[in-house]
């Protein structure tokens, strides 16, 4: 492969624009915010984000290299095809569930982040152990989307991929260091717009080539290899439902999803936002589906990328790029090769960010330095912004499918985060000990299900499992559900045994030592108050917190604390009286 100078130079315009609204960003957020809310404007941007940004920005999470990538690759792969492209749908209603049932209750109680809600509720113990899988799904986004920027880059210009993707990833993490969510909000305005316009310039000059039979014959009709809609086998009903769900509802619970939902400048405002990047996620991946079925309706051997087929070079995970170098002229492939470098970095900011904010707030504020500064934090924030990014960036070294990482990250925040979201915005009673428990049943689950794309072999065989080529056997059952499903109930059922427990007498106060039950004097609670009175946070940040003083049944089995507002309860008001 010829090293392309043209090429070289699309890559560096775009990223000396987007690096260039990155740092106008920056210096945006530092004239309008003031010295007291830095780190709050960092995070979430003022919470005046307006609607075209916001709808810009929260399309754009999703939709970066790995979306756009993985979409292609999925519909190109022999034997799976459209059908089995299931990450456009499948976010795009992640998007309205979110906007329907989550945004507004989220908003409305003026959280900062998204695990804001579980220390309030659980503690901070618990908060501490949903950022643990909270941090990995950031990380291995962020990691999918470099390594879909490696795989264009190295198909564009014949330089080392690994300097490709850690300059990339510099870029990335210093316009988000600088700038927090001002700078990925307007960045994400200019990536999106390159992506439409270079992969809709690029798609109609793919399919004249001469070696592409028409798309609408090769849907439905074996020519290059079988059909790129696809087909879901029978055995495989299961298998496909599970990853839909996981994509639809383990798409929900992502702190990237929630800090566009908190920065609104109203709970609205929010619903509205959601519902746009919902349509913006299907318009975005039609491009996407369309170079998936030209790669599968290409005869290989007819064009300068020669025999075998990407297929069989093991490099479908590339066919997008692969098909943009070699379908279409010189000038529009590198435009939009170059386009499609600058964008995939328009959701890796986001994941960092988001994982730098839970980290600074939920950890080390909230839980470490309940009194630390502002600059403080915002320190804090700097630093870890400039760690996860190289962290992502030694993860997308090893990646080897960008599907298989979208999977893999999705995976435990569907599993443990999603039932633990449900519970402690809808379900009353819960606590601390049922958190934990689902928490540790749902990963158990999850684990002796056993992982192919790491090579973990099971520890539970399910009806339907088989083993693939490396031996390493493929569950049919959809275990990823059970697992979330038994997590949800598992929370819930051991919230009201304790409760009933201490409750009746059958175990001493002295037990509760979560102190999630017995609320007297309960030193977790004396740490929501201190929080919640202290300089550094806003009060309507988090609902009003109080120690329970009375143990009837009625005021134990309710956290009216994080669902009534005191001066609107009256049977808040009572529990007190007494």
């Amino acid at each position: 492969m010829a090293f392309h100078v043209e090429g070289l130079v699309a890559i560096v315009v775009f990223y000396l624009a987007i690096l260039a609204v990155g740092i106008w960003a920056a210096w945006k957020t530092k004239n309008t915010s003031s010295e007291g809310d830095r780190s709050e404007a960092i995070i979430v941007g003022g919470r005046d984000i307006g609607l075209l940004v916001g709808g810009f920005t929260m399309t754009a999470t999703w939709v970066g290299g790995g979306y756009i990538n993985g979409t292609a690759e999925a519909v190109y792969v022999p034997g799976y095809g459209l059908a089995w492209a299931q990450a456009p749908i499948g976010y795009s209603l992640s998007l309205v569930l979110g906007g329907l049932f989550f945004a507004k209750p989220m908003r409305s109680k003026g959280y900062v982040t998204m695990l804001d809600p579980f220390q309030q509720l659980y503690g901070k113990r618990m908060g501490g152990l949903l950022f643990i899988p909270a941090l990995m799904g950031e990380m291995f986004w962020a990691a999918a989307i470099f390594s879909a920027l490696g795989a264009t880059i190295s198909v564009i210009i014949d330089i080392n991929v690994n300097i490709s993707v850690i300059i990339s990833a510099l870029i990335a993490t210093l316009y988000t260091l600088v700038g927090g969510l001002y700078s990925v909000a307007y960045t994400d305005v200019v990536q999106l717009f390159c992506i439409f316009l270079g992969l809709w310039i690029s798609v109609p000059f793919a399919m004249s080539h001469p070696a592409v039979t028409d798309i609408g014959l090769t849907a439905v009709h074996q020519v290059h290899q079988a059909p790129w809609l696809g087909s879901i086998n029978s055995l495989d009903i299961y298998t496909w439902l599970d990853n839909f769900l996981l994509l639809t509802l383990g798409g929900i619970p992502w702190q990237a999803y929630f800090q566009r939902v908190l920065s609104s400048s109203s709970a609205t405002y929010a619903q509205v936002l959601s519902f746009l990047a919902a349509f913006g996620c299907l318009v975005m991946a039609l491009p996407a589906v369309l170079i998936g079925a030209i790669g599968a309706s290409t005869a290989w051997n007819e064009t300068e990328y020669g025999v075998p087929d990407p297929m069989t070079k093991k490099e479908a995970d590339m066919i997008l790029p692969i098909v943009l170098q070699y379908l279409c002229p010189v000038y529009i492939s590198f435009f939009g090769l170059g386009a499609v470098s600058a964008a995939v970095m328009s959701s890796a900011d986001s994941s960092i960010l988001s994982a730098s904010s839970m980290f600074a707030r939920n950890i080390y504020q909230l839980s470490f330095r309940q009194n630390a500064s502002d600059r403080e934090i915002v320190w804090v924030m700097r630093i870890t912004v400039f760690l996860f990014g190289a962290s992502a960036t030694a993860m997308a070294l090893l990646a080897s499918s960008v599907y298989g990482l979208w999977y893999l990250s999705s995976d435990l925040v569907y599993i443990i985060i999603f039932p633990q979201l449900l519970c402690v915005l809808f379900i009353k009673g819960t606590n601390t000990y049922g958190a934990i428990a689902g928490y540790l049943f749902g990963l158990v689950l999850r684990i002796t299900g056993g992982e192919p794309y790491l090579y973990l072999q099971p520890l539970i065989y399910y009806p339907g499992c088989y083993p693939d080529e490396n031996n390493i056997y493929i569950q049919r059952f959809p275990f990823k559900t059970l697992a979330m499903l038994t997590s949800f109930f598992t929370n819930i059922i051991v919230s009201y045994l304790a409760k009933y427990l201490f409750e009746s007498g059958t175990l001493p106060p002295k037990l509760d030592f979560l102190d999630a039950v017995v609320a007297r004097y309960s030193r977790e609670h004396m740490d929501k108050a201190t929080l919640v009175k202290s300089d550094n946070i806003v009060l309507n940040e988090l609902a009003p917190v109080n120690p329970r003083h009375s143990l009837t049944l009625s005021s134990t089995f309710t956290n009216k604390e994080a669902f009534n507002y005191v001066d609107s309860s009256p049977e808040l008001s009572n529990t007190e009286d007494n």
